[in-house]
C-alpha cells in the first residue's frame, strides 16, 4: 500500500487543507462544543437502533445489457459499498449498476457485460480483494462509491483515501476508466438527528473533498453525491428511501445514476459532442478549489485537464468542473419512470 503523500506532491496536504474548508460552520462548532459529553454516543446508539440491520442481499445485476446490439461489448465493473451493490431495491433492475449498465448501453449501442463486485458494508479498505477480483475481467470502466461506511466507523480520511487511491492506481494501470462517485453526506439521513447530523455532514464532505483530489490525481474522474437525495427525502422521504431509511430507494438510486453516467461516457470517450451542465457551473479551477466546489453541490463532475499545455499550476493540478444536467435534478420524479432503466437512455 502506498503512501498517502505521493499522491502528488504537496496533494494529500492539499486535500487535507481543502478537506477543512467543508465544514459547515455554526453547525460544526455546536457539534464540536459538545462531543465531549455524552450526547453524541447516545444519539449514535439511538440511530443503530433507528435504522434496521441488513436483512437480505441486494439482488444480483451481472450479465450482459443490450446483448442483441452490435458489436463487442464493453466490459464495466461496480466496487464499493452497499449503495453501489444497491441495497435497499428488490429488481435487478432498480440497482445502479443495472441502471448505469442499461444507459450505457444504449447510449454507445453497443453490448455491456456488467460484473458486480461490490460488498455490503465494506470500507475502502475492503477495495482491494474486489479490484483483485474486478482485473481478472479486464474491465473497460470501473463505478466505484465508497465512503460512507468509512464515515460511520470514523476511519481517518487518510487512511481511507489511501485504499482508495491504490485501488484507482491499480485499475488505471490495467487501462481501466475509473468513476468515483464520492461519499455521499451522511448529514441528509433522517434518523441521524443533530448535533450528531452536523458531524456526519462535516465528515462526509471532508472525506468527499480529499477522496475528489486524490482521485483525480491518480487519474480518475469524480463525481459528487453529496446530499442529491436530501431535499427529496425531506419532501418525501417514503419515496425517495429505502424501508430502512437509510439506503436510497429504487428511485432514489436512478437519480443517483443518472448523476453518474455522464461522467462514464465521457470518460470513455463517448460524452465529447454533448456536455449538457447548468448554466455557469463550469470552468477551470485548481485541483483543490474544484475538491471544495463539488463537496458543496451535489452532482458536480471533477477530471484533470491542462491549462496552456500544462497539467499544473500555481494552486496544483488543474481540474475541469461540471454541473450535469441530469434526470431526477428539479421535479421529484414519477415512481414507475424513476426505477426504469430506460430513462437513462439520453442523459449524456
Amino acid at each position: 500500500m502506498g503512501d498517502a503523500g505521493s499522491v502528488a506532491p504537496g496533494g494529500w496536504q492539499r486535500a487535507r487543507r481543502i478537506a477543512r474548508l467543508t465544514a459547515i460552520g455554526t453547525g460544526a462548532t455546536v457539534a464540536a462544543s459538545v462531543a465531549t459529553g455524552g450526547v453524541l454516543l447516545g444519539q449514535a446508539r439511538q440511530a443503530r437502533r433507528t435504522i434496521p440491520m441488513a436483512e437480505a442481499p441486494p439482488p444480483r445485476c451481472d450479465g450482459v445489457y443490450g446483448a442483441k446490439l452490435p458489436g463487442p461489448p464493453v466490459t464495466m465493473v461496480i466496487l464499493g459499498d452497499s449503495s453501489a451493490a444497491g441495497y435497499g431495491v428488490h429488481r435487478r433492475r432498480e440497482t445502479p449498476g443495472a441502471l448505469l449498465a442499461t444507459g450505457l448501453s444504449r447510449r454507445l449501442h453497443r453490448p455491456v457485460r456488467l460484473h458486480r463486485f461490490a460488498v455490503v458494508g465494506a470500507l475502502s479498505a475492503g477495495l482491494k480483494p474486489q479490484v483483485e477480483s474486478a482485473l481478472e475481467v479486464e474491465p473497460g470502466i470501473a463505478v466505484v462509491l465508497v465512503g460512507g461506511n468509512d464515515v460511520t466507523n470514523r476511519t481517518p480520511p487518510a487512511v481511507a483515501v489511501r485504499y482508495l487511491v491504490d485501488a484507482v492506481r491499480a485499475l488505471r494501470a490495467a487501462g481501466c476508466e475509473v468513476v468515483v462517485g464520492t461519499c455521499p453526506d451522511l448529514g441528509a439521513i433522517r434518523p441521524i438527528q443533530p448535533p450528531l447530523r452536523w458531524l456526519a455532514r462535516r465528515w462526509s464532505r471532508q472525506l468527499a473533498a480529499a477522496q475528489t483530489v486524490a482521485v483525480v490525481e491518480a487519474g480518475g474522474w469524480t463525481v459528487s453525491l453529496g446530499d442529491l437525495l436530501g431535499p427529496r427525502f425531506a419532501a418525501e422521504p417514503t419515496r425517495m428511501f429505502a424501508w430502512d431509511r437509510f439506503h436510497p430507494s429504487a428511485e432514489g438510486y436512478a437519480v443517483a445514476a443518472a448523476a453518474l453516467l455522464p461522467t462514464v461516457l465521457s470518460a470513455l470517450g463517448a460524452g465529447q459532442e454533448r456536455r449538457p451542465s447548468l448554466a455557469g457551473a463550469e470552468g477551470v479551477r485548481s485541483l483543490p478549489e474544484a475538491a471544495h466546489e463539488a463537496a458543496r453541490h451535489a452532482g458536480t463532475e471533477v477530471s484533470g485537464t491542462q491549462v496552456r499545455g500544462r497539467e499544473r499550476g500555481p494552486g496544483g493540478r488543474w481540474a475541469q468542473l461540471r454541473r450535469r444536467a441530469f434526470f431526477g435534478v428539479g421535479a421529484v420524479p414519477q415512481p414507475a419512470a424513476a426505477a426504469d432503466p430506460a430513462q437513462l437512455e439520453g442523459l449524456a
